[in-house]
């Protein structure tokens, strides 16, 4: 069916393609039609028609955004409107229980803008995140910032990555869902680790009964009995309550998650395959775009994954963190620092992947290409910078120092591919390698100590302002 409709779509042109690129994410969450047709691939191959010219790409960007924003929009609204009649009804009364209900109208009005954001990328979510949020009552003006960044990052950058795959565009369709299981995988068990984290300080007692009783059971005994030391060891890797349980757990399989894209990002790059089909597509469009002003931006923003740039910040990070006598937090700021250097110079030299065209080089650039120090070293630094800096604070806090951390990585990354220095796929790599090593790095934090702890403060250097010195 879908490549039907697919075939449909290709061959139109103007007014009747846009009007579809528009009408398809529109109804993907207000009608649900996302549960039949996932509204990603009309956007991806309104791209496709830009590429063969057909329609203008200012204009399918434009409608794919409007379809996306829209959508959500009347989605939340058929939520907040019909959402609770739907479930006091009899279907509704038998799908989802009275205090389960009240209980995410709750959470997605207290934290629901993330889950807005965070949905629009994942199939599964996109349908129902809006619908849900009306439901929750979560407040318009929330809603309508996540959904506004949220659906115009999506839609745009579903629409270019259907330009630059062209006639490849199966491919890209693939790669494109494949990331929104990850990312779908990722909100499972950022999920999990937060009712582990509720359940430690709320009902351990609770998960320690459910645990007895299924301990309890014959297949749990004999499993116990033949298999005392393993058993004893999966307990304490599952355990809530405990530093190095479940949340270490959950942190060292999001290492081995982004070390397996990794794997597979380097295995399509030696295969010249898969997503590394798109390299030279990519590169020839960020060539295309390069005017004076965008230049000069990203010549200032790639000193952000720069050696000469982060070794003095991350040494002005010392000076302040010794001040405060936090000298083991020093040692992970530079373990995380100087492990992610030494993970691509080892890892150079093993692929060695030549430039992009040396005619197309905006500054200096030297060695191999795969994966891109840049990005590794640039996500390691600012990303260890942004979990020190929030240690103990809020959680609204740590989020800001976090999506800062994150906003300038993604922007290094776009300056590396812009200035001709890199391939999408180095700088793709680096994050994945960077990201799997900083997991490492807080998983070794929490098995060591309490990472969210407020760094100590010495009573002896501390003084009362109301008193003499």
């Amino acid at each position: 069916m879908i490549d039907s409709i697919a075939r449909h779509i290709l061959g139109l042109h103007g007014w009747a393609a846009l009007a579809l690129v528009f009408a398809l994410p529109l109804l993907e969450s207000s009608a649900f039609v996302g549960f039949v047709f996932p509204g990603e691939i009309a956007v991806l191959l309104g791209g496709v028609l830009a590429f063969q010219h057909r329609v203008s790409l200012p204009a399918v960007l434009a409608a794919a955004v409007a379809g996306a924003i829209g959508g959500d929009t009347i989605g939340y609204a058929i939520g907040r409107r019909y959402g609770r009649r739907l479930l006091s009804g009899r279907v509704g009364r038998r799908i989802a229980r009275r205090e389960h209900v009240e209980r995410a109208e709750r959470y997605l009005a207290e934290r629901g803008g993330k889950a807005v954001f965070l949905g629009r990328f994942t199939a599964a979510l996109r349908v129902m995140i809006p619908g849900l949020a009306g439901m929750a009552r979560m407040r318009y003006r929330t809603f309508v910032v996540y959904n506004v960044t949220g659906g115009a990052l999506w839609a745009t950058g579903m629409v270019l990555l259907g330009y630059l795959a062209g006639a490849s565009w199966q491919r890209a369709a693939h790669w494109a869902s494949r990331f929104g299981l990850v990312l779908l995988a990722l909100i499972v068990a950022g999920f999990a680790l937060r009712l582990a984290g509720r359940a430690s300080r709320r009902g351990a007692d609770r998960l320690a009964a459910v645990g007895d009783r299924l301990a309890a059971t014959a297949p749990a005994g004999w499993i116990r009995r033949h298999l005392p030391d393993q058993v004893a060891w999966l307990g304490r890797r599952l355990d809530p309550a405990a530093p190095d349980g479940l949340a270490l757990s959950g942190t060292l399989a999001l290492a081995a998650l982004f070390a397996w894209i990794f794997g597979g990002l380097t295995q399509d790059v030696i295969a010249g395959e898969g997503i590394a089909g798109l390299d030279p597509r990519v590169h020839v469009f960020a060539v295309a775009q390069r005017t004076g002003w965008l230049t000069a931006v990203m010549r200032n923003v790639t000193w952000f994954g720069s050696n000469w740039l982060l070794v003095p910040i991350l040494t002005a990070a010392t000076a302040v963190l010794l001040r405060r006598r936090d000298g083991r937090a020093v040692g992970w700021l530079w373990t995380a620092y100087l492990g992610a250097v030494a993970l691509y110079a080892l890892a150079k030299p093993l692929i060695h992947r030549p430039r992009p065209p040396a005619g197309d080089l905006i500054g200096a650039a030297s060695g191999p290409s795969y994966p891109s120090g840049h990005a590794i070293q640039a996500l390691a630094a600012w990303g260890i910078l942004a979990l020190l800096a929030g240690a103990g604070r809020s959680p609204r806090l740590r989020a800001g120092l976090l999506a800062t951390a994150a906003i300038i990585v993604l922007l290094v990354g776009a300056s590396r591919i812009y200035l001709g220095a890199h391939w999408l796929t180095d700088v793709l790599a680096g994050y994945t390698l960077g990201a799997a090593w900083l997991a490492v790095v807080s998983a070794l934090r929490r098995r060591r100590g309490d990472p969210t702890s407020p760094p100590r403060r010495h009573a002896s250097r501390r003084t009362n302002p109301t008193r003499p010195r």
